[in-house]
């Protein structure tokens, strides 16, 4: 992978870069997440999205444990080379942990967060917790 691609990179102090996941057929916006310069690396070598987990201080492939891996069609960077648009074919169906296929799955309505998708399966089922 080119040393080029990644230096034209704004990252963040952190040393991060926001990754929106669209859906490439619908269009959909299903997550977005977190990439350092090695998930960045790593997306572009293996065509399949990697992103780095804040949480866990670690790199972590999308769908390692559920399945629901993301195969890259595309990835684009944005005006201010501060944000990265991966356009993606999500295996399963499902790119969210709580197992919906979005994570965007709340709309503010009369003053409250409305749940407009139901479960696909639920998080037990895809990471074996049940």
């Amino acid at each position: 992978m080119s040393n080029s691609l990644l230096e034209q990179v704004c990252w963040n102090e952190q040393g991060l870069i926001a990754a929106i996941a669209q859906d490439a057929s619908s269009g959909r916006v299903l997550m977005m997440a977190w990439m350092n310069s090695d998930a960045l690396s790593e997306t572009l070598d293996t065509g399949y999205a990697t992103y780095w987990s804040r949480s866990r201080s670690k790199l972590w492939l999308k769908g390692e444990s559920s399945g629901n891996r993301q195969k890259i069609q595309s990835i684009e960077l944005d005006c201010d080379g501060d944000a990265i648009l991966l356009k993606i074919d999500q295996e399963g169906g499902i790119a969210c942990h709580t197992g919906r296929n979005s994570c965007f799955y709340r709309r503010a309505e009369d003053g409250r967060w409305v749940e407009t998708e139901p479960v696909l399966k639920t998080p037990e089922g895809m990471y074996g917790n049940d």
